[in-house]
């Protein structure tokens, strides 16, 4: 491009040639424009001209530039690639710091309280927390973190909707270095800190308080377990107790099927179907003396399937599970209840500690507590 006008310097013709081809979508969003090397060859000129032209660039909004990548196509509406230190700097020094929670769900079984939690920290350290919800579903969480970092937040907080596969966009957010923590379970392969329940030892210790009571013959209810590493270690914390005992875990009888109290189901059907396929499990495996349930709301299909078949809780069969909206001692349901308060409020501490400087992977693991319930009992004498 040769410099025919006197009038416009070298990196402003640059400049308008690249903004003219962004406009035409030659360079679409998210495409890698020329580096400055790339455009001194192309433009016959020097290393500082072409380095003016991107800062112009830049300056309009119109790429991003990431040290040690390279320049991007910005996203106009959301700024989707603007990497964790443009959006510290574009943002007025006296603004209040945003975080983002992305949760499949909450209820008073599981999750107000982690948002009691990160709300409490919020206050304490004058920042304000911003909550999407994904309801299990991948596409959903992908969408509500692109509408967090579009919104500006400083760091994200995510309950990941899936714990065997992560999204595109955590992936990005891991490249970037964006300041993120995991709640209640971590995503294998991805070097992301995170804050949870210590599964294998809660799981162990209600394990433990059953054998307690005489039980051996137990039952595991949970969703399939590849869907969460939180299942998985509560798997791995029962199958530690029973070696502890000297014995091996009988997995015929346990039930890991359960779909009606995932996040993104929302067919009464489902609950129908998991109360029918646990009443058939309790027929075919009358030794069972104790149920273990992953969650609350499976301790609950327990109780309808035990009373079609006429059994009495504990009489005839002791229930436990993790979390119950009862807190007290002497409570329906006896369960492991998780500090879920103190999770949410150190996972917002530790996204506030990653600001504006790197900080090691950390995965902080808090201990459950048993609460006795009216659930279970010693094993009924034969």
């Amino acid at each position: 491009m040769p410099n025919d006008s006197g009038s416009m310097p070298m990196y402003e013709m640059i400049f308008q040639t690249l903004k003219e081809r962004i406009t035409r979508n030659e360079y679409k969003v998210g495409d890698r424009v020329p580096s400055e090397q790339e455009l001194c060859t192309e433009f016959g000129v020097s290393r500082i001209t072409s380095k003016k032209a991107l800062k112009l660039l830049a300056d309009e909004q119109l790429i991003i530039r990431q040290p040690g990548r390279g320049s991007f196509v910005a996203d106009a509406d959301s700024m989707l690639l603007k990497p964790f230190e443009h959006q510290q700097t574009a943002r007025p020094s006296a603004k209040k710091r945003i975080i983002g929670l992305v949760i499949t769900n909450f209820s008073d079984m599981y999750g107000t309280e982690l948002i009691y939690g990160m709300e409490e920290a919020s206050r304490e350290h004058d920042c304000f927390l911003v909550v999407r919800r994904s309801f299990g579903t991948p596409e959903l969480e992908e969408k509500a973190i692109q509408q967090l970092l579009g919104l500006g937040v400083d760091g994200l907080i995510i309950f990941p909707a899936q714990g065997e596969f992560f999204s595109a966009e955590i992936l990005k957010l891991v490249i970037q270095k964006f300041p993120f923590v995991m709640i209640d379970r971590y995503l294998k392969g991805i070097p992301a800190s995170s804050v949870s329940t210590d599964n294998i030892r809660a799981a162990k210790e209600g394990t433990q308080y059953l054998f307690g009571l005489g039980h051996r013959h137990i039952g595991f209810l949970a969703p399939p377990p590849a869907n969460t590493t939180t299942i998985e270690e509560r798997i791995e914390g029962i199958i530690e107790a029973y070696a502890e005992q000297g014995q091996a875990v009988n997995r015929e009888m346990w039930l890991e099927t359960f779909t009606s109290t995932m996040p993104n189901v929302f067919d009464p059907q489902a609950r129908i179907d998991d109360v029918d396929k646990l009443v058939e499990h309790l027929r075919r495996n009358p030794e069972i003396t104790a149920l273990f349930a992953a969650e609350y709301n499976i301790a609950l299909l327990v109780e309808e399937a035990a009373g079609k078949l006429g059994l009495r809780i504990p009489e005839d069969l002791s229930v436990i599970c993790f979390d119950s909206p009862e807190s007290q001692e002497g409570c329906r349901i006896t369960h492991m209840r998780q500090n879920q308060f103190e999770i949410g409020k150190q996972a917002f501490e530790h996204v506030l500690d990653m600001q504006g400087h790197e900080q090691p992977i950390t995965r902080i693991l808090l201990p459950a507590a048993l609460i006795k319930g009216r659930s279970t009992a010693p094993v009924h004498p034969e």
